[in-house]
C-alpha cells in the first residue's frame, strides 16, 4: 500500500476532520505540519498548485486533493 499525506494546519477545524475521518476507517497516513501564513506554504503549493489546508496526497490512487468535504467524500468512496 502506497502513502497518504495530509498536509494540515494545527487547530484547523477542516484538517481534523479530514485526519479525523482517516482515523475512523484505519487508513495510515503521514502528517506533514504547514506554516500558519499562507505565504510560508510553498510545499502545499507545489503539490497542489494552492496554499489552503487541507490537502491530501494518495500515491496509489495518483489524487492530489484539497477541501476537506471532497476529501472525506473521496475517502469514504475510496476506503469505507
Amino acid at each position: 500500500m502506497g502513502t497518504i499525506t495530509l498536509y494540515q494546519l494545527e487547530g484547523c477545524p477542516y484538517c481534523e476532520r479530514v485526519a479525523d475521518r482517516l482515523d475512523e476507517l484505519d487508513v495510515d497516513y503521514e502528517s506533514n505540519w504547514v506554516e500558519s501564513f499562507h505565504s510560508e506554504r510553498d510545499e502545499v503549493k507545489r503539490v497542489s498548485g494552492q496554499r489552503q489546508v487541507p490537502v491530501i496526497v494518495d500515491e496509489d490512487a495518483g489524487v492530489t486533493m484539497a477541501e476537506s468535504e471532497r476529501i472525506v467524500d473521496f475517502l469514504d468512496a475510496s476506503y469505507a
